[in-house]
């Protein structure tokens, strides 16, 4: 099994390893926040429910707003980002049998994985474009053609993404292209 390096917390990441329903929350958690505290985020739902994560509880679940509200929240927005977990385990229940790794298992072109990763609530283009380059970098999941369905994303050697964060150091290179861009995108605006 590989050990994803993400949430840069042994505990939380030893779950991401394990638990596609905790990647691909930490995967839509991770906007307007830290990656890293993104990527903690499922960690921290499966310690205050109690139990492992399972979507057909937390679609059902009328106190999830309040479980990510509590102190300290889970998202700098809980109510909204508690509404859209729970928006995508609904989808998860209703169209992959409450599995999220029933999204990815046995697709057969990049092209079909990046249209059921976009069908998902919470994921856009850019989103589900970065989701299928970490299954196909670090988690072996590599359809026909995944690298082109990622597109930049699925690039050998890039430092893009969270699906190029293996260790703190990478991690820190991925912060320091982000900031680039961002840089870059407001000089263009100006």
């Amino acid at each position: 099994m590989t050990t994803l390096c993400i949430a840069q917390d042994p505990e939380a990441d030893s779950l991401l390893s394990k638990d596609p329903l905790a990647l691909l929350t930490g995967m839509l958690l991770d906007q307007q926040i830290p990656m890293e505290k993104a990527f903690r985020g499922p960690y921290d739902l499966r310690e205050r429910l109690g139990h492992d994560l399972d979507a057909a509880d937390i679609a059902e679940r009328a106190d999830l707003g309040e479980v990510f509200a509590t102190p300290p929240a889970i998202h700098r927005f809980p109510g909204s980002m508690a509404g859209r977990v729970q928006d995508m385990c609904r989808y998860l229940v209703e169209h992959h049998g409450g599995k999220a790794e029933n999204v990815w298992k046995d697709v057969q072109t990049g092209d079909e994985l990046l249209a059921r990763l976009k069908a998902l609530p919470g994921f856009g283009d850019q989103k589900a474009r970065i989701f299928l380059a970490l299954l196909g970098k670090q988690l072996g999941v590599q359809p026909r053609g995944w690298r082109e369905a990622a597109g930049s994303y699925g690039d050998d050697g890039a430092l893009r993404s969270v699906a190029d964060v293996t260790s703190r150091e990478t991690l820190l290179q991925v912060r320091a292209y982000k900031q680039a861009m961002k840089a870059e995108a407001k000089k263009a605006k100006a």
